[in-house]
């Protein structure tokens, strides 16, 4: 049997692989044979998008795998032209669709958009669309704490946050308003933008304390944190090592080591400029 990856409990009491496969920016081709590859390599998490325009190549590689469609959790996101209560659930049966799937584990507003003003409307929307059994948890992509101040102060709690983080950009402050509401966050780019972080003297010292590889080392920081990982790659050599991670673990010393190279706002996208 092939290594999987433990779980964490959403608030709804879902559970969601911690570690799994980004698809961006796979197109179609690449995601059925990258997405068949890894789910029978031990994957269970599969992440994707409207945007990133692979969402037919990731649902015929979930049925390709011949792994049972229960045991994936399959997460996609919508862009900002569906945040209304029906555009959610219009956005919604498209992705179902294009994935030709029943239903998608986790559904999430990919960006704010806090021009636009109607975030708040896209998280009645998915709402609803749980509400229907269309999805089974539902969430946001991007949100800071001002744009989860929204949510909360409409009555609602997202399942997930997931945000571009790695040990670099620890991003402490969102980190925080999410724990204090049971909220997972999940990393996008967990391994960095390009190949800078993982050269870090603190990394490669950390990785050679362990016979590890500094990506590893990287993976584990965030799933012993709690959070979920989604590091993309569509070579089978790489994808075994990303998810072999469970079975050592960083000390206090090393994590507080990880923790300090964090260098807030660099190179972070700015959810209140940026979005689609």
């Amino acid at each position: 049997m092939p290594n999987t990856a433990p779980s964490v409990k959403l608030l709804n009491g879902i559970e969601m692989p911690q570690l799994g496969l980004g698809t961006w920016p796979m197109d179609d081709a690449e995601a059925t044979h990258a997405v068949a590859g890894a789910i029978r390599g031990g994957y269970r998490l599969i992440d994707t998008a409207e945007n990133y325009q692979n969402e037919t190549g990731v649902g015929a590689g979930i049925r390709a795998s011949g792994v049972a469609r229960s045991e994936i959790f399959l997460t996609t996101k919508f862009n900002r032209e569906w945040h209304s209560v029906s555009g959610v659930r219009a956005a919604c049966e498209a992705s179902l669709g294009r994935l030709r799937l029943d239903y998608i584990d986790l559904l999430l507003i990919h960006w704010p958009n806090p021009d636009q003003g109607r975030y708040v409307e896209a998280f009645e929307g998915l709402t609803k669309v749980l509400e229907a059994g269309l999805v089974r948890s539902i969430g946001v992509s991007n949100f800071k704490p001002a744009h989860l101040q929204k949510l909360f102060d409409a009555g609602y709690t997202p399942h997930v946050n997931q945000i571009q983080m790695d040990p670099y950009h620890a991003r402490a402050d969102i980190v925080a308003v999410s724990a204090s509401k049971g909220i997972i966050t999940e990393a996008w780019s967990p391994l960095g933008r390009g190949n800078e972080m993982l050269s870090d003297p603190a990394i490669v010292a950390i990785a050679k304390a362990h016979g590890r590889t500094p990506a590893q080392v990287v993976l584990r920081w965030h799933t012993q944190l709690g959070h979920v990982a989604t590091p993309k790659s569509s070579d089978p050599k790489r994808q075994a090592e990303n998810l072999d991670i469970f079975d050592f673990h960083l000390s206090a010393d090393e994590l507080a080591s990880l923790n300090s190279l964090d260098r807030p706002q660099d190179e972070i996208t700015d959810a209140d400029v940026f979005g689609h």
